[in-house]
């Protein structure tokens, strides 16, 4: 018998190991720089009565289930069905600069903080979900389009007639062949668009999250965990009830079931965007004089200390996500569950695991651990790891089932330290670096739960009415997520980190 080759997945570990363990001694100083105190009075009887509530719910006692449902879906659906056509048309004109830096600028905020924006315009109405939903969307939506029309063949193009118009070429030759790919990773933007959807309920609009927070300050653990388990239901059962034939009534009806809301005061969107977000040194008069010093408390005691915090927990959750997602990729691979009886029912529950992981919102999540545990760095560290951690080691477990191993390979910790986890160490790590602009996106807005990052102080700003610090506060927190995804693109570059990314880790 001959030997097979080299694996080409194998991949050098110099300058991968050195960035590794460069980013493992920066999370340790960060873990030794932040709070990290359990402050609650019985933690982990609180976590047992969360799970007794889990185990048994009490479906009945949840006022209008049906209607937070059906608010849930159809922000879900309006707000990915805009984005998703506003981004369609944004990624035909993406190599235009202008076009590429409104996306990355819009898809750099938070869906709670443009929330927080249209709330102060539009209150408590429809339109605030929808647009927060939407306008994040269309970036990332853009990008992710752009990416997939260039990878088409450009050799149906050659042969049109020389008459064929622009509209005509482009359907039938660029997105043709990317149809499927287009209608795939839309369909997964819908299932974050649920999680978003819920995750709106904490500031106020009618989906599940208001209820689940509601009931969580109440203390009705089975009410919370028949809401948590509806939630899960939903986002499981996604591709049963949503079939192609049925999306065009999805979408036409969607639009009728967000409710009415208060009515919109134009009058008050008027008045935000022509005086309330203006700094204040000049709408008082003062000038450019009185600009400097205005900004420059506001940056010493706000934005630096928010952009600390942010860039401290960030850092670690990165590093805890890496070293889940390698823990709990096993899980899901054939190659340490088998194909027996046994190792198809395990790999079943590990599925399982990993599907409730990275189906809960990171918000959600933070909120519940902070209720248990109290107010420190702990809780957003873990719901970032878990969430992050889950989505990383199904992608990476799916690419682990690719490899082909030798009939002599060995087993158990030998085959997971020497066989399995060294080829896919590179798509790990490219996967790592791609989620690491959201991961601090959604460090920055767990501020908002009363944790000491930048969506903290953009929270408290609206809190006071100062619309003119919340809004220079959430352009830091755009420009820090352009940064750390330009240095996350670099790093991936330097370390030639070229394998194919799964676009579901957008």
């Amino acid at each position: 018998m001959t030997t097979p080759p080299p694996s080409t997945d194998r991949m050098p570990f110099g300058a991968t190991r050195r960035v590794s363990l460069a980013l493992v001694a920066l999370a340790a100083l960060c873990l030794w720089l932040g709070d990290f105190e359990i402050s609650a009075h019985d933690p982990w009887q609180e976590l047992g009565r969360l799970a007794l509530g889990l185990v048994r719910p009490d479906f009945g006692a949840v006022d209008a289930l049906g209607e937070a449902l059906l608010r849930t879906v159809a922000f879900a659906f309006v707000g990915v069905g805009v984005g998703a056509s506003a981004g369609l048309l944004l990624a035909l004109c993406f190599h235009r600069l202008w076009v590429r830096t409104g996306c990355a600028f819009v898809r750099a905020i938070h869906e709670l903080f443009w929330a927080l924006i249209f709330l102060q315009c539009f209150g408590l109405h429809p339109l605030t979900g929808v647009l927060a939903i939407a306008i994040p969307y269309a970036g990332i939506f853009a990008k992710v389009y752009a990416e997939i029309l260039d990878e088409t063949d450009p050799a149906p193009a050659r042969t049109l007639p020389q008459r064929t118009g622009r509209l005509s070429a482009l359907l039938y030759t660029r997105i043709s062949q990317a149809w499927p790919h287009l209608v795939s990773y839309t369909a997964y933007r819908l299932e974050c668009g649920l999680r978003s959807s819920a995750v709106l309920g904490f500031v106020g609009m009618p989906t599940l999250g208001f209820h689940l927070a509601s009931h969580f300050a109440q203390g009705h653990y089975a009410v919370v965990g028949a809401l948590l388990l509806l939630f899960y239901a939903l986002i499981a059962s996604l591709r049963l009830w949503v079939r192609p034939k049925l999306l065009p009534f999805y979408l036409l009806a969607a639009p009728f079931c967000l409710g009415t809301g208060l009515p919109i005061l134009w009058s008050n969107v008027a008045r935000f965007f022509t005086q309330d977000i203006v700094p204040a040194p000049l709408r008082n008069g003062e000038g450019l004089a009185g600009l400097g010093p205005w900004l420059g408390d506001l940056l010493l005691h706000q934005a630096l200390p928010g952009i600390w915090n942010t860039l401290l927990l960030s850092q670690i959750a990165l590093v805890l996500t890496g070293v889940l997602a390698m823990a709990l990729f096993p899980l899901i691979s054939h190659h340490f569950t088998g194909r027996h009886l046994t190792g198809r029912l395990g790999a079943g529950l590990g599925h399982g695991l990993l599907v409730v992981l990275r189906s809960t919102p990171e918000y959600l999540l933070a909120f519940i651990l902070l209720q248990l545990w109290g107010p420190s760095m702990l809780p957003a560290v873990v719901a970032l790891a878990l969430h992050n951690g889950g989505i990383i080691a199904h992608l990476v477990g799916r690419r682990s089932n690719q490899i082909v191993l030798r009939p002599d390979a060995p087993r158990g910790l030998e085959r997971y330290a020497y066989e399995v986890a060294p080829r896919v160490y590179g798509p790990f790590m490219a996967l790592l670096f791609y989620r690491w602009e959201i991961i601090m996106r959604e460090t920055a807005i767990l501020g908002i739960l009363g944790i000491a990052t930048l969506g903290f102080y953009v929270d408290s700003a609206i809190q006071e009415i100062r619309f003119d610090r919340a809004l220079v506060l959430i352009l830091i927190t755009a420009a820090l997520n352009i940064g750390v995804d330009i240095l996350a693109r670099r790093l991936r570059a330097h370390l030639r980190l070229r394998h194919t990314i799964n676009r579901q880790s957008c």
